[in-house]
């Protein structure tokens, strides 16, 4: 009789769907080059399944956008993931997004995400701060397709509005909260 899958078996789940979710270019940092052809292509599918992003993306002061994140864990997790800021449609600066967890969680997930910097003192947090953490500093929605559905020019109130897409693979629990955003030079 099964005893049911055990530690072993989740491990090498874990290897499967990390072979299949991730791809062997993750292992390098990109250049700038890729980084901004990534995020433009990245927004372009966003705007095109979500409408209301590309309303907030006329009005955003700037827009972050993270085209490729990793997460995996397997008790001990963390997340890194590679962006590029554009401000009036032209990337000006690039960051990366980092984390670390520890608990009862076990996957992989890849994922990208875009913030939508609404006000002049969130961009400026975001350039003046040596890493930000997010869920310290400016407010930050996350938006759903239940939140986007009620957003208008009149509703938008807070600093950032944050859109996570393209999610493949298996992992429980996905947010922002206690990600770490920093500039790099590329």
């Amino acid at each position: 009789m099964a005893k049911g899958i055990g530690v072993c078996g989740i491990a090498i789940i874990c290897a499967v769907v990390a072979a299949t979710v991730l791809s062997p270019r993750l292992a390098v940092a990109a250049t700038a080059t890729e980084l901004n052809r990534d995020g433009s292509a990245a927004l372009a599918k966003l705007y095109a399944a979500t409408p209301k992003a590309k309303e907030l993306a006329a009005l955003a002061k700037g827009v972050l956008v993270f085209p490729s994140v990793v997460k995996a864990g397997f008790m001990v997790g963390g997340l890194f993931g590679e962006g590029v800021l554009v401000k009036g449609g032209k990337p000006v600066a690039y960051y990366n997004t980092v984390a670390a967890s520890y608990g009862f969680q076990a996957g992989v997930q890849k994922y990208g995400y875009a913030m939508f910097l609404m006000t002049d003192t969130a961009l400026q947090y975001l350039d003046k701060s040596d890493g930000w953490e997010v869920g310290t500093g400016p407010s930050i929605v996350v938006v759903d397709k239940g939140v986007a559905g009620g957003l208008s020019t009149t509703s938008i109130r807070d600093d950032v509005y944050a859109f996570i897409f393209s999610q493949k693979g298996l992992m429980a629990g996905l947010g922002l909260q206690g990600t770490k955003i920093t500039k790099i030079e590329k």
